[in-house]
């Protein structure tokens, strides 16, 4: 198991090639090829010689939907539960090139202000490109990790965050710094994938299921009194949804007795959209 160090390193490395290949290319599958398969979580990826993309959800019917911003990237919509009124100021973590952030301000409107956050510079970079072709003065992309937000205190009304938290090595700091940049009154509304009940051990130790952000992933009553333990109040799941994996893919990691245990209970890998308020 990567230490919290390579972890980052991994995933930093990762999303920087992805902010490049984007460049080059209109694929909507961005985490490697079937003969590079991916060892960290990214929310599309590959596996044998198949692509799939099974987390994102359909964005391009959104207000202030950018589609040069839009990677694919994500595992659900956390704008359509973030309750953001015009004039808000929103900060969305893990931001990548500003697919969130543009909708969030379609939403917070002039008035308000949008900044979006990313540890990997090539990320930043892109969004930044995109923003200057918008012509937006309300918003901002800044440097920094989650565990350690670069912004000061009761400083957000809103905070999103799209399937970004699980790969965070310290998911209680995450907590803890979403809590400390949010104004008493204001809240949190995430889109993020857990787990539910036990997973096979291949199914978990495959490099190739990493893909769609598993790899980090906690137990669903984990993730939730994570939350609770940061000081939220009111916590919701708005949304949940099963990741059905195709099951040509389960058979290249386990039995089919496995797969027909998998497939017949409550247990598995699912994204939810969570919200949580500050007092």
């Amino acid at each position: 198991m990567e230490n919290e160090k390579e972890l980052k390193e991994a995933v930093k490395e990762k999303y920087g090639q992805i902010a490049l290949q984007s460049e080059k290319s209109t694929s909507s599958c961005c985490c490697g090829s079937s003969s590079e398969p991916v060892s960290i979580s990214c929310c599309c990826g590959s596996a044998g010689d198949a692509n799939y993309t099974i987390m994102s959800d359909e964005y391009t019917n959104l207000q202030g939907y950018v589609a040069e911003a839009d990677l694919n990237l994500g595992c659900g919509l956390p704008t359509q539960f973030a309750a953001i009124k015009e004039g808000d100021t929103v900060v969305d973590l893990g931001s990548g090139a500003g697919n969130d952030v543009f909708v969030a301000r379609s939403i917070a409107g002039e008035k308000g202000k949008v900044i979006g956050i990313d540890m990997t510079p090539e990320m930043i970079a892109k969004a930044n490109r995109n923003n200057q072709k918008l012509g937006f003065k309300n918003v901002e992309f800044y440097l920094g990790e989650i565990e350690d937000i670069p912004l000061a205190e009761n400083l957000a009304n809103v905070v999103v965050s799209n399937c970004v938290l699980n790969l965070v090595p310290d998911k209680s700091k995450a907590f803890s710094e979403m809590y400390r940049i949010i104004k008493p009154g204001g809240h949190f509304c995430v889109s993020d994938i857990v787990l539910k009940g036990e997973l096979p051990q291949a199914l978990r130790d495959s490099a190739a299921m990493y893909a769609g952000c598993v790899a980090g992933a906690l137990e669903q009553e984990d993730y939730l009194a994570g939350i609770a333990e940061a000081g939220f109040a009111d916590i919701e799941i708005k949304k949940s949804k099963v990741i059905d994996l195709p099951e040509e893919t389960l058979k290249k990691f386990i039995s089919d007795e496995e797969i027909k245990s998998y497939k017949s209970g409550e247990r598995g890998i699912f994204s939810i959209t969570v919200v949580g308020y500050k007092k």
